[in-house]
């Protein structure tokens, strides 16, 4: 009996590992739901909106100009932000501070991107940190679940 006993319980645990890899995998490589907050990408992505980010994209290098991605942020690393790309590599990028006076040109170096939220005027982006590197994309966002 103990036996029995000893030999589900076992089996119970292979089971969870096995589907717990299944899922890591699966959050990793294909995509999961993330909930945005904070007024950087108004009106596009309110607070608190749900949306779906798929991981596929960086993987393959199938990163484009606006699309908008989940980035480790250089100033946090244990945290995300949400923003829409606007340069690719060898891009050259206007930038201009929050007042509009001063324009000026940047060129995204090779293995980055240049990110801004669509609330110019509430983001802390690329014209504050500058080119993102392109390992620290997690994902692109697909569609607003809500």
């Amino acid at each position: 009996m103990l036996r029995n006993a000893l030999g589900k319980t076992f089996q119970f645990l292979g089971y969870t590992v096995q589907y717990g890899c299944i899922a890591h995998c699966a959050f990793e490589y294909l995509g999961g739901i993330v909930v945005c907050s904070g007024p950087s990408m108004e009106p596009t992505i309110q607070n608190s909106d749900i949306v779906f980010s798929e991981n596929l994209s960086r993987h393959f290098y199938c990163i484009r100009k606006g699309d908008i991605v989940i980035v480790k942020s250089p100033n946090d690393p244990k945290s995300n932000i949400c923003k829409r790309v606007i340069g690719l590599e060898g891009d050259k990028v206007c930038t201009s501070n929050s007042s509009d006076f001063l324009k000026s040109h940047s060129y995204v170096p090779k293995g980055h991107v240049w990110l801004e939220g669509d609330n110019l005027r509430n983001s802390t982006d690329s014209r504050c940190y500058g080119p993102v590197p392109y390992g620290l994309i997690r994902g692109r966002i697909c569609f607003k679940v809500y």
